[in-house]
This record gives C-alpha cells, sequence and structure tokens, in this order.
C-alpha cells in the first residue's frame, strides 16, 4: 500500500490561483471531482460524504474565483478555461489517467473535458447533470411560476419575433430573469433541488460551518459569458469516452429531461436514486454504491 495522502495545494496554474485537495491512496482509481454552481465549492462534498469514498484516490478542486481558489480576474466565465484548468491540475498532480466526477454545471466541465482529452480519462461520471442550459432556464421559470400561482409566461416567442438580423436571442438569460422576477434564486433552487427541508439544511450547516458561500462575481461572469444559452447535447455525439449518470429522482432541474439527453445521444447509464440534487445527502449509501458500481465493477 502506497502512503496515504491528505494535501492541500494553493498553485497558480493556467493563468489562475487554484485551491485543491489530494486525498487517499494514489494507487487506488482517481477522482477530480468538480462542484457545480457555478462559484460553488467543493468543501461540502468532502465534508459530507469524503469519509465514504476512501477507497478513493480524491481529488477535490475548488473551480477558478469559487471557494478557496482565488478572485476570478476575467469579465466572463468560459467552459474552455475550466476544462484547461481541469487539465493543469492533472498534469501538476502527474495523473495518467483519472475519472471526472462533475456535479450539476460541474457536469459541462467532465464532459467536455472527457472529448477533448479522452487519452487521459477513464469514465465520466455527472451527478444530476445540467447540459442544456436554455432548457434548464424553461424549468426554472415554470418552477417558479407554479410555486407563486402567477401566469406562465416563456418569453421565447416574443424575443425571437422581435429578434433583429446580427442579434443573438438571448432567450435563456431572458427566462432566468423573468423566473428571479417572480421567486429570489435561492428559494427557487430549493424548492426544486431538495427532496426535504433536512436535506437542504444539512448542506447549509456544512456551508456555514466551512465559511464558504456561492461567488457572485462569478456567477455574474457565467451571464456576461452568455452561458444560459449554451446547448451542449450537439457535442455529446463526439464523445469517446464512457459515459454515466447518477440522478436524484426529486431534482427537477436535472431529472429526467437534462439526464435523458445523455442517455439518448450519448448512450450513458443512468442509475436513478430517491434523492434530490445531491444524492449524497438523501441516500449516501445508495450514492456511494452506484459509483462503486460504476468503477469498481
Amino acid at each position: 500500500m502506497s502512503e496515504w495522502l491528505d494535501e492541500t495545494y494553493f498553485e497558480h496554474l493556467n493563468g489562475v490561483d487554484l485551491y485543491f485537495e489530494q486525498v487517499g491512496d494514489p494507487e487506488n482509481p482517481a477522482l477530480i471531482y468538480l462542484h457545480g454552481g457555478p462559484g460553488y465549492n467543493s468543501s461540502s462534498f468532502r465534508d459530507l460524504i469524503g469519509e465514504d469514498l476512501t477507497h478513493y484516490h480524491m481529488i477535490y478542486l475548488d473551480q477558478r474565483g469559487s471557494g478557496r481558489s482565488g478572485e476570478l480576474k476575467q469579465d466572463t466565465l468560459l467552459i474552455d478555461d475550466l476544462v484547461e484548468d481541469l487539465e493543469a491540475v492533472r498534469e501538476f498532480l502527474a495523473l495518467d489517467t483519472f475519472t471526472p466526477l462533475g456535479h450539476g454545471f460541474g457536469a459541462l466541465i467532465a464532459l467536455e473535458y472527457g472529448r477533448r482529452y479522452p487519452q487521459h480519462v477513464q469514465k465520466v461520471v455527472t451527478v444530476n447533470p445540467w447540459i442544456h442550459m436554455p432548457e434548464l432556464a424553461l424549468e426554472l421559470l415554470k418552477a417558479a411560476a407554479e410555486f407563486t400561482g402567477k401566469p406562465f409566461e416563456d418569453p421565447r416567442a416574443e424575443i425571437l419575433q422581435n429578434l433583429k438580423e446580427d442579434e443573438y436571442p438571448l432567450v435563456g438569460a431572458a427566462r432566468v430573469e423573468k423566473a428571479f422576477e417572480l421567486l429570489n434564486a435561492r428559494d427557487l433552487l430549493n424548492h426544486m433541488q431538495f427532496k426535504d427541508v433536512q436535506a437542504r439544511m444539512r448542506l447549509e450547516f456544512s456551508d456555514v460551518e466551512a465559511q464558504l458561500l456561492g461567488s457572485g462575481e462569478v456567477q455574474e461572469a457565467f451571464v456576461r459569458a452568455g452561458m444560459w444559452e449554451f446547448e451542449y447535447p450537439g457535442f455529446l455525439v463526439e464523445q469517446e469516452c464512457p459515459i454515466v449518470a447518477i440522478a436524484g429522482q426529486h431534482d427537477r432541474t436535472s431529472y429526467p429531461d437534462q439526464v435523458q439527453w445523455l442517455e439518448d445521444l450519448a448512450g450513458a447509464d443512468i442509475t436513478v436514486l430517491d434523492a434530490g440534487h445531491y444524492p449524497w445527502l438523501d441516500a449516501p449509501e445508495d450514492f456511494v454504491d452506484a459509483l462503486d458500481r460504476i468503477l469498481l465493477d
């Protein structure tokens, strides 16, 4: 057995300061956890489920501008940058191959990394993935209207009708703006992502204890980059790596529509759990069992 690792890094890689942790036996299968958000962190995942993942070589990465990494220095947040950050971390740790484990928005990074660097990827594991942002925005708008009892009005038709020839239709951004006018972002996502109040409180307690909250700068940069218009499904047909998804059936931001793209276009293996957006909160044993079946069987 190799020496057990429990190391913390704050390194200047790919032009930014990145915080990441390396835990476990380096002889075990390597996973790099890619948190959601955008602008969240990897702290709560390690805090809430890390003890059950000690049979892996785990790397917990805070993406650029997020969590304990350095401040975001650019005006926009691009998938290209996040993917190359991940490659820089892989090179720094001298990993030949690993499994990117992407949650929510982090699934986009995991999938695109696998498309660009299939030689370094064993499998791409996504958890409640977000891969079609305009459709996610539509679900947010529908849920906000339902929750508040207000009429549902999708701005898409009006936007396309009034579109000028040299303009790009910001349908996703308009949907999100309208959704958050009806119900603030925190309450809306709480309504859509959690199986019960207890799960939400456990996550919030972990965040408060770690003194880490979401980065508003990253979220604003995400909007300025036009990411609410980003549609990834077209790239799925180019994937060479095996793709799997673990989905919580109570997560209305991902299941079933976002997950279905992976199954239909990439032939992904789908595991559905009795859980919300954070399945390690509601069904930790089932989540670890699913991960083990995917990676160790």
